[in-house]
């Protein structure tokens, strides 16, 4: 091989030789990746992990113990300078072996405990990187002999280039270096990033990628990133505060515009009870009084499906309370208002009271419930038209709770629209149950409290937006004092129904021995029923 042919054929056999190194290398590392995928990640992911990290440097080993067998060594006509090189390489695949083996083992600790790994990847991916780089001038200069310091003084020439050329890229990629040390964010916290908002989904040498709540993916070079306001509502915990402002008008007063924000706040079952909601004054204005509302919670994923299900209700218990959001006008445009508002008030109020006869007198109220009389009306049609003018017909939104159990009631609701879902929970054998019922439209809610005074026996919850008429005890005194004999059928319906129920009664821990005693006593019921009608006389 000393002629010139021969050193050119040489050559050429040394570089085949290299290129069918490198395909069984390829092919071997994806036949093996192929095995782990196949056969371990669906059983033990932190062992596939293990060995994914494991396989190029192990198939690399193997494929170069392979070129050095005896027999096939002496078979193949490859030149001693093709060996040199391949035992520099086994020694750099030993070494890489060894470092992806101690990382792997690092990996497999942290996974094991569910500690994430302290080092960000990019930093990880750096390290390692030079790590490699130092070991491959080691062994060129020490197993090759080559002299190593062209490569380093150009090394330096084209790194200084290269920063000139990439310094958009070195910045990102020191951005992100930064990011990940400070541990700003992590992998799935809700963050704003500038004007972006959403899950943190990756973040890479180069760029932070978020999932944001238009469900698209907003890619931002970590050197933005770097310079912008960073919130995190994932962090320190995953406790987020949402503010709410309202204004009232200055009519209404502030006590009773908290009591609202606060109760809608707090039927919203994702509101957090701990810290509870809080509402504060913050100005007094030239159109009204400026009010907060602030409230925690946990899903900030769906902080704007929970602040819209805390401003419905409010707009429902600011309309019960006729509690007005101030719109500036002009005074002129007010007063013409205020005249359209006065004649449509007449002719509406006319249209409700007909429309709250017509619910009351096609309800189960004032009627009988059983025997041959089922169906019929207690009083006569037009002492129900007189009784449907005092009641108040009101509109709650779904999920209001009008009353809890165990809480001490003077009224009961009729339902004009809507759904009212009943939910009573007793005790049998020491275990609790809980009982569900359904009150549509014609059912009456909530009339053993105002007929007998024991506690609410279920929990009330508006499960469709509802129209209700509540009857108050002063109200209803009003019909009983106007129909003397009302007070003993009422008594009699009630003890009948009552007692047909009372060993279920006293599974309700919330009542005592006399509230079931009682209910069920028509004399007693009658006692309570015509005090109504004392305290109306006094």
């Amino acid at each position: 091989m000393n002629n010139p042919v021969s050193s050119e054929i040489a050559f050429y056999l040394d570089l085949l030789f290299f290129l069918i190194f490198l395909a069984v290398s390829c092919a071997l590392y994806f036949l093996f990746r192929l095995a782990i995928g196949k056969y371990l990640i669906s059983k033990e992911k932190i062992a596939a992990a293990f060995l994914s990290k494991l396989n190029l440097p192990a198939v690399l080993l193997i494929v170069a113990f392979i070129f050095k067998i005896k027999g096939i060594k002496d078979a193949l006509p490859l030149s001693q300078k093709f060996y040199s090189y391949l035992n520099a390489a086994i020694i750099f695949f030993i070494a890489f072996f060894l470092i992806r083996l101690f990382d792997a083992f690092l990996f497999s600790w942290y996974s094991r405990r569910h500690v994430p790994f302290p080092l960000p990847r990019v930093l990880h991916g750096l390290i390692l990187a030079v790590i490699y780089l130092v070991i491959i001038f080691v062994i060129l200069k020490s197993i090759l002999g080559i002299n190593i310091t062209p490569f380093l003084a150009t090394s330096a020439i084209l790194t200084m280039i290269l920063g000139l050329a990439f310094q958009g890229v070195l910045n990102n990629i020191l951005s992100g270096m930064s990011l990940h040390l400070i541990k700003s964010f992590h992998s799935g916290d809700w963050v704003k990033i500038g004007p972006n908002e959403g899950i943190v989904m990756d973040t890479n040498w180069r760029e932070t990628r978020i999932f944001d709540r238009y469900s698209n993916i907003v890619v931002i070079p970590n050197n933005v990133v770097a310079s912008e306001t960073i919130t995190n509502f994932s962090q320190p915990d995953p406790k987020t505060a949402i503010t709410i402002p309202v204004k009232a008008s200055y009519e209404a007063p502030p006590l009773s515009v908290l009591e609202a924000l606060l109760e809608a706040a707090r039927e919203v079952p994702e509101v957090l009870t701990s810290p509870s909601p809080q509402a504060y004054i913050i100005s007094y204005d030239d159109f009204g009084i400026s009010y907060i509302l602030k409230f925690w919670i946990t899903d900030f994923n769906r902080k704007h499906p929970i602040t819209g299900d805390v401003g419905r209700l409010i707009w429902y218990k600011f309309k019960r309370r006729n509690i007005e959001i101030p719109v500036p006008l002009s005074d002129k445009v007010a007063e013409i208002l205020e005249t359209v508002r006065e004649k449509e008030g007449i002719l509406a109020g006319e249209e409700e009271r007909d429309r709250t006869f017509l619910d009351l007198l096609h309800s189960s109220f004032l009627r009988y419930q059983e025997g041959e009389r089922a169906g019929e009306l207690l009083v006569p049609e037009n002492e129900i038209r007189e009784f449907a003018s005092v009641l108040r017909r009101e509109k709650y939104a779904r999920g209001e709770i009008i009353f809890s159990q165990g809480e001490k009631g003077e009224s009961c609701y009729i339902v004009a629209e809507g759904m009212i879902k009943g939910e009573i929970v007793y005790e049998e054998k020491g275990k609790e149950y809980k009982s569900e019922f359904r009150v549509g439209p014609g059912g009456i809610f909530g009339e053993m409290s105002l007929f007998t005074g024991m506690p609410r026996t279920a929990i009330g919850t508006i499960e469709e937006e509802s129209e209700l008429l509540e009857i108050e005890a002063k109200d209803f005194a009003l019909l009983l004092a106007r129909n003397p004999k009302l007070s003993e059928v009422i008594a009699e319906i009630v003890c009948t129904r009552n007692q047909k129920n009372e060993e279920f009664l006293r599974k309700i821990k919330e009542l005592s021995e006399k509230d079931v005693k009682e209910s069920c006593n028509k004399k007693s019921i009658l006692e309570r029923l015509k005090k109504f009608v004392l305290l109306l006389r006094k």
